[in-house]
């Protein structure tokens, strides 16, 4: 659908309706709000976007303003009523009958729980309400999905770490292999990519899900180097940033030195790189993502064909086929800084670096 016939699109009546319910009052949770209005009485015209924890900070500081300013975009009179779930699979399951109760046409939805979250699609499916899937791939009756290609980023990651691990990648050499939370079916994806990327080039000598939280990340990381001895530890696999943070300070700790990556190109990440204490990260660009979840939303909202954006498929576990919008990762180093999260604006060389990496920077080529 054109820009011009989104511009169309009108909203009668808009109140304001906080979703926070079980959110309310965790440390650092986001109670449901809308940032240009809130939601549109009887929902008619109000898409709803769930997103699933705000320890990871894209969520917060990308995803959702992204996702709002491309929806205003396209139709300026369609409010977002927004809500975090802060890490609860029951809290979202809370917002999304909130959000079913308010009349919304069209929930975006970032499970927290890709099995759990099942139910609700199924329950918004029945009162005629559109599902779009966002990063990870729900369970259920699902119209749309939009992500990355979630066995790319694996492959990435291991490709990543052997090219940082050198000539010390050997089969005999011993990898910490610290995984994503089980209940993100994204996880199983960078897991199967990672492992089929290291076969036989390494030996994968301790597993364990850090479950998208850098503290159990830490702790499984120490585990492990307390196992293995530090000096017989060649490399180490975050499935996230978030969880490297973690990990790197075990990894100081019992003086462990081997390269360690992860991904989504947190800024801490990325500072990292430059500094030397991460070998790399997969960038998966938000802005795209977001924009793709935002005009899937819009034209389900208006009853237009989604083919234009959802190009390929992909079957979720509850084995629904699902037209899907599949984006390319790229593996960051520091080679790449410029040409990557630089040139795209999502960070400033200001931003990367400030007085503490200012030295790490000039050698980098950053300053």
């Amino acid at each position: 659908m054109n820009s011009t016939l989104r511009r169309t699109v009108v909203v009668t009546t808009a109140v304001s309706i906080a979703l926070g319910l079980a959110a309310c009052g965790k440390a650092g949770s986001s109670n449901a709000s809308s940032s240009s209005s809130s939601s549109a009485a009887g929902g008619s015209q109000a898409i709803g976007l769930l997103l699933p924890e705000n320890t990871t900070t894209r969520y917060e500081q990308f995803d959702k303003p992204l996702f709002e300013a491309k929806v205003k975009a396209l139709a300026p009179n369609v409010t977002v009523d927004y809500a975090n779930a802060a890490g609860s699979a029951q809290t979202q399951a809370q917002q999304v009958q909130t959000m079913i109760n308010q009349g919304v046409k069209v929930i975006v939805v970032d499970a927290q729980d890709s099995a759990q979250i099942k139910s609700s699609v199924q329950a918004a499916h029945d009162k005629g309400i559109k599902v779009v899937a966002y990063d990870r791939l729900a369970q259920g009756p699902v119209d749309a999905y939009v992500s990355f290609d979630n066995e790319k980023v694996g492959e990435l990651q291991g490709q990543g770490l052997l090219t940082a691990m050198g000539s010390a990648a050997t089969p005999s050499a011993k990898v910490v292999e610290i995984d994503g939370d089980s209940a993100d079916p994204n996880a199983a994806d960078f897991k199967k990519g990672f492992t089929t990327a290291v076969a036989g080039k390494v030996d994968i000598a301790y597993d364990a899900s850090g479950l998208w939280k850098p503290d159990v990340a830490a702790q499984k990381a120490t585990a492990a180097f307390n196992q293995l001895g530090a000096k017989n530890v060649a490399g180490v696999y975050s499935a996230n940033d978030g969880m490297a943070a973690g990990i790197v300070t075990s990894m100081k700790n019992a003086g462990v030195n081997a390269p360690i990556g992860g991904q989504d190109a947190q800024l801490d990440a990325v500072q990292r790189i430059v500094a030397g204490t991460q070998a790399y990260t997969v960038y998966k660009a938000y802005k795209p993502e977001a924009e793709a979840a935002a005009t899937l939303a819009v034209d389900l909202l208006n009853g237009q064909s989604i083919s234009s954006v959802a190009t390929a498929t992909k079957t979720s576990l509850s084995g629904n086929t699902v037209p899907s919008d599949l984006l390319t990762p790229v593996l960051l180093t520091k080679a790449n800084i410029k040409d990557t999260v630089i040139t795209d604006g999502l960070y400033t060389v200001a931003q990367i670096c400030t007085s503490d990496f200012a030295t790490a920077c000039k050698a980098a080529g950053l300053q």
